[in-house]
């Protein structure tokens, strides 16, 4: 920590912690689900889809909002989307 903070000053700490959580926080959605400890027939059975369906999903690159709603659900979780314009972000809803 003292070689830290001889080299860096707090703003360039803040902005590496920063964007280390962000990086952790970018996950697709097989990893969403192993780091919640559960298996495809697990979440499968839970969102109502085949473990089949799951898995096709989880190797997609897009997904309808549904789908993905159903499966944050099952992993005990709320899906929101957000619009990011510049550092302004708004939350939408109904979506």
């Amino acid at each position: 920590s003292d070689l830290r903070n001889s080299t860096f000053n707090q703003e360039q700490i803040d902005k590496v912690r920063a964007d280390t959580l962000k990086e952790l926080m970018e996950l697709n959605l097989k990893e969403l689900r192993e780091l919640t400890g559960k298996t495809q027939v697990e979440v499968a059975k839970a969102a109502e889809m085949s473990q089949s369906q799951l898995s096709q999903t989880e190797k997609q690159k897009d997904h309808l909002i549904s789908t993905l709603s159903r499966i944050v659900g099952a992993l005990g979780g709320e899906l929101e989307i957000r619009a990011v314009f510049g550092d302004k972000t708004v939350r939408l809803k109904g979506v």
